[in-house]
């Protein structure tokens, strides 16, 4: 696998975390890989051939050529049909707001169409994209259309400060603190993290949270899942592994014996 990522413009920085492109050749008999909740939006054009999604159902939908995947809230398991050629937007936690024509809420775990998202736009965008030659022209195509479509008051500047206190807490801090840290009640709290990011301060919290853990998991920084538990300040071995779960979909025990290779590409390396 040929995993690179590149930096946005100054200007998209505070939107936009990387760009990056993947590349592998077909796979003599396709493997599933399990992607796991970030907490990022991503804008995908797949340039190779496209991919499977598994749905809950065990049933597999085909991905579009180019979408937006909205915040996942489970684990979602994907397959190659063939050779891999993906080029990606990865956003920042609430970085997409600027650019959303619907609401967050109804992207959840879904793959969003660039034409239903933008219209004939986005068709043109995609397009664009998937003529270029190189990542540099790209990420040139797909700034200029961001840029145009930047609405800057659609960013909050509560949830925006919220998120880097969760972010400086490593998740490890309660809805009730955010509350009282904010000055803003419970609810409304929640209804503006729902606009603007797609999901719950809680389940970002715990999401930022189970992501530093899954990133010592994958770089082996821990000398036994007990001391795992501990070092990510979980009450006990019990919650721990419920958490996991619900964030993987396995055990720790078994998510360290699958193939982690996209896990790795994507978390084991920032």
């Amino acid at each position: 696998m040929d995993y690179q990522t590149f930096p946005p413009r100054p200007e998209l920085s505070s939107l936009i975390k990387c760009y990056w492109t993947l590349e592998s050749p077909e796979e003599e008999i396709p493997q599933q890989q399990t992607i796991v909740p970030d907490g990022c939006m991503e804008m995908i054009f797949h340039y190779g051939d496209l991919y499977k999604q598994y749905m809950e159902d065990c049933q597999a939908v085909v991905q579009p050529r180019s979408c937006v995947f909205g915040q996942l809230t489970k684990p979602l398991v994907i397959e190659p049909t063939g050779a891999t050629g993906i080029f990606s937007v990865r956003f920042h936690y609430e970085g997409f707001i600027p650019f959303a024509s619907i609401p967050l809420k109804e992207m959840d775990d879904k793959a969003v169409s660039l034409d239903r998202l933008f219209g004939e736009e986005g068709i043109a965008l995609e397009k664009n994209i998937l003529e270029s030659k190189t990542p540099e022209e790209k990420i040139n195509l797909v700034e200029e259309f961001l840029l145009k479509k930047l609405d800057a008051t659609a960013v909050d500047r509560v949830v925006q400060s919220t998120i880097d206190t969760i972010l400086t807490a490593n998740g490890k801090i309660s809805i009730n603190e955010l509350s009282q840290l904010t000055n803003i009640n419970r609810r409304q709290l929640e209804r503006k993290f729902s606009s603007a990011v797609g999901l719950s301060p809680k389940q970002l919290s715990k999401t930022i949270r189970l992501q530093s853990t899954l990133k010592l998991l994958l770089n082996k920084e821990f000398t036994n899942l007990t001391a795992l538990a501990h070092e990510s300040e979980f009450y006990d071995q019990a919650h721990f592994i419920k958490d996991f779960k619900e964030f993987t979909g396995l055990t720790p025990k078994e998510f360290y014996g699958e193939n982690l290779k996209m896990s790795y590409l994507f978390y084991g390396t920032e």
